[in-house]
């Protein structure tokens, strides 16, 4: 037996619980002094792989097609009760439990069923699977399904053996960050990828690696999860546990849900400068500016975590194919969230799931839930079309298909009105036979154009794009120029904090596509610093700005467009 097991078997002869603690997200203080020990001790599972996969892996976004969602039934039945009876109308559920009856007796109670839900009898230390749980990536895109697992940055031990329960369960191979030079500590909380080799932590990474260079843990992420591009950001000063799901989310490879609280308050100017630093230095996988949607960091009886309120988020929901939990907390602001969820991704269920049982621990439904993905993808992306003035040319769709059999054919939907049948259109191969394009006819000014993708695999498979299609789709507008009002493109609403000594924040309202420039000037006219510059959609863009550099005194933003210049007074203190 190998030595990881051995260290579990210690564990329990000296009374380590192993199943049904109330473990919080935190290390405790017994953890802490466990720590250095337990990682020294820390080795591979009988099944694990401890090289990298031969052939590039590309980890999967949340978005994607899923095979089955994990839970661990144990602290908070009732919120893991809600995410079964959301989870299994989109998936498999494997509830990782100690009791199966008793879990059978709990969900009998609230009238959940147990179709598509998979009971596994397995030890486990904690209800964080997220943190612990498997990792899905594929071989060379869309080949293999496998099952990466990392070092487990607690010294929960049975929770570290579950992503090698379930590669059994689901019949992948376990590759492990366990070995040197491959050893790695993380944590799931603290990762997202958009599904095209980009991936996003705080420095966490950085902190619980410190035997390691950043170079030397970008390498190990890149062959074993097909990361390519590490984006890390400063950890907050109030999320003590320093996991980005608190705060952020993605939703798409171009958008960025970003958590706000007002300004000034808790972990707000972190975040903000957090989101400044991604957008000011990385673009989307298509070259664009990142999307960012801001959704409220709300208080806790009016109390923020600076003044020990608990850490309540909306950031931390989880993508079920065509479903999306969201926590919220009997509070007014729950409403708003979730239209901005329900908003930002058309067609999907959203469901909200009351998480103040978790919360005060440090954690809500992302915690505790890990998804699986598909073993047959198909991978589609697109990046949606921006609202036009065009109204002669026809509107080409292009969007990059792939499956391990082949694309057989593909199919653009739409239609102008959501109450209208789709009109199909068939797509043919571009110069790169990856990328599948069609044409919408062009039309005329105030259409608001619908639209979705399929794609059809020589082996038969099918698969939409967005997945909540044909419910949902992207959407696109064809704009009047005559529509722009004396105002021109763009609104400025007040920026804040000004005075400023640090970040600002300049709120832009766009009203149409233009090609918008925001910059710093001081009162003599100079230009002190260009703080954006690039094409925009519709929408509320937020510029930010550090000021901590610059001298006292008096400043303007100038905001300009094709259509002329705003300004608005800045004071540094």
């Amino acid at each position: 037996m190998r030595y990881k097991y051995l260290i579990i078997s210690v564990y329990l002869l000296l009374g380590y619980q192993a199943n049904s603690q109330n473990l919080p997200h935190i290390m405790t203080q017994q953890e802490l002094q466990e720590m250095p020990v337990y990682l020294n001790s820390r080795s591979a599972s009988p099944q694990g792989i401890t090289t990298p996969p031969v052939s590039p892996v590309r980890t999967i976004a949340e978005w994607e097609e899923l095979q089955g969602l994990v839970i661990t039934w144990t602290s908070y039945y009732s919120i893991l009760a809600e995410i079964v009876r959301a989870a299994k109308q989109e998936t498999r559920v494997y509830l990782i439990c100690s009791n199966t009856a008793s879990a059978q007796n709990y969900l009998s109670a609230l009238n959940i069923d147990t179709v598509n839900v998979t009971f596994v009898n397995a030890s486990f230390n904690s209800v964080w699977s997220r943190d612990y749980g498997p990792w899905s990536a594929y071989t060379n895109n869309v080949d293999t399904l496998i099952t990466v697992d990392w070092i487990y940055n607690r010294p929960r031990p049975l929770d570290d053996v579950v992503p090698g329960v379930i590669a059994n369960i689901i019949g992948t191979p376990l590759y492990e960050t366990t070995q040197a030079p491959y050893n790695l500590i993380h944590t799931g909380g603290n990762f997202m990828t958009d599904g095209a080799g980009t991936g996003f932590s705080s420095n966490l990474i950085l902190n619980e690696n410190s035997g390691k260079t950043e170079a030397q843990i970008d390498s190990i992420m890149e062959l074993f999860m097909g990361i390519n591009r590490y984006i890390k950001m400063s950890t907050l000063p109030y999320d003590v546990i320093h996991h980005i799901d608190m705060h952020m989310k993605l939703l798409d490879e171009e958008t960025i849900l970003m958590g706000e609280y007002p300004a000034g308050v808790a972990d707000g100017p972190q975040i903000e400068a957090n989101l400044l630093y991604v957008i000011n230095n990385y673009n989307s996988i298509y070259g664009s500016p990142y999307k960012v949607i801001r959704i409220p960091m709300p208080p806790d009886n009016g109390q923020y975590p600076s003044n020990n309120g608990d850490y309540f988020t909306y950031t931390n929901s989880s993508f079920i194919n065509k479903t999306i939990i969201v926590p919220t907390y009997n509070i007014s602001q729950d409403t708003t969230a979730l239209r901005i969820y329900k908003d930002a991704l058309p067609g999907y269920n959203v469901v909200g799931i009351n998480s103040l049982q978790s919360i005060s621990a440090l954690g809500a439904l992302h915690c505790i839930t890990k998804e699986l993905g598909t073993s047959d993808p198909m991978l589609i992306r697109h990046q949606p079309l921006p609202d036009t003035y065009d109204q002669i040319n026809p509107y080409t769709v292009s969007a990059y298909m792939e499956h391990r059999s082949g694309i057989a054919t593909a199919t653009l939907y739409w239609r102008t009105d959501t109450l209208l049948p789709y009109t199909s259109l068939m797509m043919t191969q571009g110069f790169n036979p990856a990328y599948w394009l069609a044409d919408i006819p062009a039309q005329v000014a105030g259409t608001v154009i619908y639209y979705y993708v399929e794609g059809n695999a020589v082996s038969g498979k099918t698969q939409v794009r967005p997945i909540s299609a044909p419910d949902g789709y992207w959407k696109f507008r064809v704009l009047s120029v005559t529509a722009l009002n004396e105002s021109g493109p763009v609104e400025l609403q007040m920026a804040f904090p000004n005075p400023s000594k640090g970040i600002t924040c300049l709120p832009v309202t766009v009203k149409y596509p233009t090609q918008l420039s925001v910059s710093i000037y001081d009162i003599e006219g100079k230009k002190v610093k260009e703080i954006f510059n690039n094409y925009v959609a519709p929408g509320v863009k937020n510029c930010f700005v550090n000021t901590q550099s610059f001298l006292p005194g008096v400043y303007f933003f100038v905001v300009q467009t094709d259509h002329g210049k705003h300004y608005q007074k800045l004071i540094v203190k």
